[in-house]
């Protein structure tokens, strides 16, 4: 009985159990039923808000396109119109240049005309003149019994005498306008030359510094008993100082060439490290090679930057070589292209052929290239090899005129002298006509500074005038003209010039008074 009972419970308590976790069950299901609806919900409108933001950027889209549109054909109607506007105003100055032409034609048709009413009176004057010139002759012939030609003759005499002296006043008008002219003409032409030109300078040395890493490769160049620096000086031709001075070895020679041939040669054996004489015999021949290369090469270059034309290459190898020559500190290749420069200006100006000056100019001192192995001075030693190659008889005879041994026979020539004393003569152009200057200069300033009262002085214009600052507490007015002309006696009397100085003494008293 008992356990009758006990099973009933027993299936009683499972199915409530069972009841109450169904039910437990389905409010889970409803639950998750309402989540995934309020989350398609929420979805939903997530979408809906992402479409009305994609059709107002849709929108805006359309609008700034517009926008730009319109924007575009604004901007191109108002060129249109800008360009419009420049068309009628380009028509309407066709039309006023077209007027002022017929209006000048018509004018050029005027003058024609009266040209030739004039030629005509002209012709009816003559016709005049010479009527009454036979009347006169006539008359002549009949009073004084004299044949035709005779009264021509004797009428012909006296309008000489009488227009002798009228003509030899013309004369020497027009002769003294002529030179005034020349003289204008020269300095015109001399100035454009000059200030069309700006050529640098740069005095040439007689040593090359070689600068190395350490002073240890200073052994290995003087090598075992000095074998390998008696190898560099015999084959290089140039001698070789070595001192205490770090970092540094000197190359020195009076010829430009072999010494920068020499520098090469030592800067290459430096950096390869291998020096002895076998060595130093191998890149010697390497470099000489590469020298003659490169000035055949910038003798090429010079000769088409000046236009030349054809060129032979001899002449072009010497015209790379001129680099390598100097005369008193000036490089003959700066100062011969100097010279082309100048003297092509020169005859163009004068009316000249400028490429015949500039080829005459960059000749004419070709024979400094053959000076070191030749004998002979450069003039005919450039002459000579000008014949051998045929060149223009202007580039001779300039070679020749630039010293004086001919006279300039064409206006090339003459313009290659003149540009050449340009060149040689100018302040700075050559170690010489420097120092002479600054010491010119130096003897003008301390002559006007040994004077009483003198506070500073100053050359200025190339030596061509010092001003003098005196002290205006020292010096009067009077004494200050005293001092000019005193100090110009002095010059004149202790130094050499060309040409004239002028003095000039200023006197200035400051009175200085600050109010409180």
């Amino acid at each position: 009985m008992i356990a009758l009972i006990a099973c009933i419970a027993a299936l009683i308590g499972v199915g409530v159990g069972y009841l109450v976790a169904k039910k437990i069950n389905d409010a889970k299901h409803e639950i998750f039923v309402e989540q995934a609806k309020a989350k398609a919900k929420a979805i939903e409108y997530e979408a809906e808000l992402v479409l009305k933001d994609a059709k107002n950027s849709v929108l805006n889209a359309e609008l700034e396109a517009k926008k730009r549109y319109e924007d575009k054909v604004h901007k191109n109607q108002k060129d249109f119109n800008h360009k419009l506007d420049e068309l009628h105003k380009k028509e309407q100055k066709l039309s006023h240049y077209e007027e002022q032409m017929r209006i000048q034609e018509e004018e050029i048709s005027k003058s024609k005309r009266a040209i030739q009413d004039l030629h005509d009176d002209g012709l009816k004057l003559k016709k005049l003149y010479q009527d009454k010139l036979d009347e006169a002759l006539r008359v002549l012939e009949h009073s004084a019994g004299l044949t035709q030609n005779e009264a021509k003759n004797l009428l012909l005499q006296k309008v000489e005498e009488n227009s002798r002296a009228e003509i030899a006043h013309i004369v020497r008008k027009y002769e003294e306008e002529a030179k005034s002219e020349a003289k204008r003409r020269a300095n015109y032409i001399i100035a454009q030359a000059t200030s069309r030109f700006a050529g640098e300078f740069a005095a040439e040395r007689l040593i090359n510094v070689i600068n190395i890493k350490n002073d240890e490769l200073k052994g290995r160049i003087i090598g075992k008993e000095g074998r390998n620096v008696k190898t560099l000086e015999m084959v290089l031709g140039v001698d070789i100082i070595i001192d205490d001075t770090p970092g540094a070895i000197i190359v020195s020679c009076f010829n430009l060439y072999r010494r920068a041939i020499a520098t090469k040669v030592i800067e290459l054996l430096v950096e390869d490290g291998r020096i002895q004489p076998a060595r130093i015999e191998e890149i010697y021949e390497k470099v000489c090679k590469e020298f003659e290369n490169s000035i055949l090469e910038e003798g090429q270059t010079i000769i088409m930057d000046l236009g030349l034309g054809k060129m032979h290459p001899e002449i072009a190898k010497l015209i790379g070589k001129l680099k390598y020559r100097a005369s008193y500190g000036q490089n003959a290749l700066a100062h011969s292209l100097e010279v082309a420069h100048l003297a092509g200006i020169i005859a163009a100006e004068c009316g000249g052929d400028e490429n015949l000056a500039r080829r005459a100019g960059i000749l004419h001192d070709i024979g400094k290239a053959l000076t070191h192995d030749f004998e002979g001075s450069h003039v005919d030693l450039g002459a000579e090899l000008c014949k051998r190659y045929k060149e223009h008889p202007a580039v001779i005879n300039a070679i020749y005129a630039h010293h004086g041994h001919e006279e300039a026979l064409s206006i090339e020539c003459a313009a290659v002298c003149a540009a050449d004393t340009l060149s040689a003569a100018r302040p700075g152009a050559r170690r010489e006509v420097l120092e002479a200057f600054l010491k010119r200069v130096n003897e003008l300033e301390e002559i006007a500074k040994s004077k009483e009262g003198i506070k500073n002085a100053y050359a200025i214009n190339a030596g061509r005038e010092i001003r003098v600052i005196a002290n205006a507490k020292l010096v009067n007015d009077d004494e200050a003209t005293f001092l000019a002309k005193e100090i110009a006696a002095e010059i004149q009397d202790k130094m050499q010039y060309p040409g004239e100085i002028k003095v000039n003494v200023i006197r200035e008293l400051r009175a200085v008074e600050y109010a409180k």
